[in-house]
């Protein structure tokens, strides 16, 4: 399994099998004292480094363990792939809109099934999307060059033929050109037919959120600046999201989580993110991990009213892409939910993961992907799934 081994209340984790019991910690010599409850397979922890493309490596991982799951080899999916072709697709949106519309290297889940369903998926092997030598991921200047070129275009009197060569030309200078035919494991493939020999079908995975100011058990188009598609996601109680959640994971499906990790009871450094029943003002700032991140603390009590007021505030964005992929229990019983990052094995002592508190999740999520298949029949009759 890939949640990779802690030493029984010891440093990092740091094999592929975790035992149903064991015990993790969240840090070297930290005091979360974690007992797996489930724990589902995944892929390796990847980085997104300098570039805002979460929602492409956790919709990759997810869809990675997807294929385990349905005992299917695994496979190093190309994130820069689908991003490449997310990103035409956002440019076209963004000046039939005149520009009234948001461009930026954001996402959400969606954005890679549409890859899927019109281009394909590649490996990682076929296209790694860094062409000039660079170690890392850094898209900081080709996010400001395409902005800037589609600024040009829609300020123009007349919109020509030519801006998407442009476009196009610019993601070849930076992630360089996508093969249309690679070889893999000795076969040769384009996007599509390699898409065909992963087993997924794309319309077997729907996203939920829960947020009040739609009618519950109806889909509503999420209005965060990421949702440049205007996708829908299901709307459920607070409560049947949660438990959409546990079904799935507990069921062996692993479950895409999109999320704000702005608060100050997020900690990827100390592994855990938490809701703390805290004065913030009376803290002060480089006394934040000291004081709540040393011991599992008391959190506050999370209610449809307090996450709709965060989100209607802003305090809640869609800020970050990642991947449950288990769920533990602390000392004291309280549940987390162990979370796959895509911000590499080096920046904390869980080798890219960390721990989420069902209270975290519940004030912070903005909305999940799963498979159907892993949501209770009651609730997927409440939705009209078949």
């Amino acid at each position: 399994m890939n949640i990779k081994k802690q030493i029984i209340l010891g440093l990092a984790l740091m094999s592929a099998d975790l035992i149903i019991g064991q015990t993790l910690t969240n840090k070297k010599d930290g005091n979360y004292k974690f007992t797996v409850v489930k724990n589902l397979d995944a892929t390796e922890v990847q980085n997104q480094a300098q570039s805002s493309t979460c929602w492409s490596f956790s919709s990759l991982s997810f869809f990675e363990s997807e294929m385990i799951r349905m005992g299917k080899p695994k496979v190093n999916l190309s994130e820069m792939f689908v991003v490449r072709n997310a990103y035409m697709a956002k440019a076209d949106k963004y000046v039939r809109m005149h520009g009234a519309t948001g461009f930026s290297p954001g996402g959400a889940f969606h954005d890679a099934v549409y890859v899927f369903k019109n281009f394909g998926f590649m490996p990682q092997a076929a296209y790694v999307g860094m062409v000039n030598g660079e170690k890392d991921i850094n898209h900081q200047e080709m996010d400001n060059m395409l902005k800037a070129q589609l600024d040009v275009v829609i300020k123009g009197n007349k919109i020509t033929t030519a801006w998407p060569k442009a476009i196009d030309a610019t993601l070849d200078a930076y992630l360089g050109k996508a093969p249309e035919k690679f070889d893999y494991m000795g076969k040769q493939y384009d996007p599509k037919t390699f898409a065909t020999t992963l087993g997924l079908n794309m319309d077997n995975y729907i996203e939920i959120s829960s947020f009040t100011h739609h009618p519950f058990y109806t889909k509503f188009a999420i209005e965060v600046p990421d949702n440049w598609s205007w996708d829908q996601l299901y709307n459920l109680p607070l409560n049947e999201m949660i438990d959409v959640m546990d079904n799935a994971i507990m069921n062996g499906y692993s479950v895409a989580w999109g999320a704000d990790v702005s608060e100050k009871g997020f900690s990827f450094k100390n592994g855990v993110a938490i809701v703390p029943d805290v004065d913030w003002t009376s803290i002060k700032k480089e006394k934040i991990d000291s004081v709540v991140q040393v011991v599992p603390t008391k959190e506050i009590a999370i209610t449809q009213a307090l996450r709709q007021e965060a989100f209607d505030n802003y305090e809640t964005q869609d800020d970050h892409g990642m991947h449950i992929v288990g769920i533990v229990k602390d000392q004291n019983g309280t549940k987390y939910y162990v979370v796959k990052n895509s911000w590499g094995i080096k920046n904390n002592d869980c080798d890219g993961y960390f721990y989420a508190s069902e209270a975290f999740v519940k004030y912070k999520t903005t909305s999940i992907m799963v498979h159907k298949d892993g949501v209770k029949k009651e609730i997927a009759k409440k939705l009209g799934l078949k």
